[in-house]
């Protein structure tokens, strides 16, 4: 089992020589990649009493994709991922063009996390549509995959049309692994279809993650897949002990996912985060963990 971490510029922010030292302190601990998650825009809470959303402005996020491009030339062993990118609020060949750059200048050294979000003030305010964005992210990563595979693409979907053009560079072996986020019953039947993974962050250990490993692996034997999803799970060990952090990832290890991503800044979904928010004591708490787990993995 392989074990990342995702990357708590929430608390840690954006200063370009304190990520650099972060993810190499990451690298060091031995840790197999490196996930940042993603928002463009964070609503203004003071004029909507009554969110519910799990960010605001307030939140600290630096652009996915400026990002790794920067780690990618600060890091030499970890895999650089999203966790996950909010695909269907972007333009389609946009994002296979960054992705592309990004899997370059990283030698390869990247996995495209995607999701489908679930914010409307983004996508109002990057001119995109709420309402269909399960649907056209499929059609998106049709696209994409064409685009990475093949110096010239002519495409007409329902919402795409190329006309014999392509991107350049292309991406090592032309292509770039997606990996899809999400938790409901049609994101788990686009998963088995089309996804090279899966980014199980919505679910805590329990039945109900064990209820949607056996769904997943039943619609993935109906897609003709020959093998199983892969599957990263998130963890996470605020106001829990070592034991707990061990039994967790044998619990998911015993289900089959075969990566963790641990989060020690998100405080949702059965998620606990750490106490502290300064670099050291996520530094602190990344290490306690790794040292953990370690014979488990």
């Amino acid at each position: 089992m392989e074990l990342g971490v995702v990357l708590p510029t929430i608390d840690i922010g954006g200063d370009p020589i304190v990520l650099r030292d972060f993810a190499q302190a990451i690298e060091a601990l031995g840790y197999a990649h490196i996930a940042v998650p993603d928002h463009v825009l964070g609503a203004n809470v003071a004029s909507r009493p009554d969110w519910t959303g799990g960010n605001t402005s307030e939140d600290y996020f630096h652009d996915c994709f400026v990002l790794l491009g920067y780690l990618a030339g600060q890091t030499s062993t970890a895999v650089l991922t999203t966790h996950v990118l909010i695909l269907p609020q972007r333009q389609t060949a946009l994002v296979a063009k960054q992705a592309a750059t990004i899997a370059v200048l990283s030698g390869g050294r990247f996995r495209l996390g995607i999701g489908i979000g679930w914010n409307p003030v983004e996508f109002e305010a990057l001119g995109e549509n709420f309402h269909d964005r399960g649907a056209r992210s499929a059609e998106q990563v049709e696209l994409m995959r064409k685009l990475w595979a093949e110096p010239h693409v002519t495409f007409e979907g329902r919402w795409h049309k190329v006309t014999d053009a392509g991107i350049n560079p292309l991406p090592p072996g032309g292509s770039v692994p997606v990996w899809f986020g999400g938790f409901d019953d049609r994101m788990l039947r686009r998963i088995a279809r089309l996804a090279d993974g899966w980014v199980m962050n919505a679910y805590s250990a329990g039945e109900e993650a064990r209820e949607a490993f056996d769904r997943l692996s039943i619609y993935a034997r109906e897609a003709g897949r020959s093998g199983p999803v892969p599957v990263d799970v998130w963890t996470s060990m605020g106001g829990t002990t070592p034991e707990a952090w061990r039994e967790e990832i044998a619990y998911w290890k015993g289900l089959g996912a075969g990566q963790a991503t641990l989060t020690t800044a998100f405080n949702r979904r059965g998620r606990v985060r750490i106490d502290g928010t300064s670099v050291d004591a996520h530094l602190k708490a990344i290490a306690d963990y790794k040292e953990a787990v370690r014979d488990l993995l």
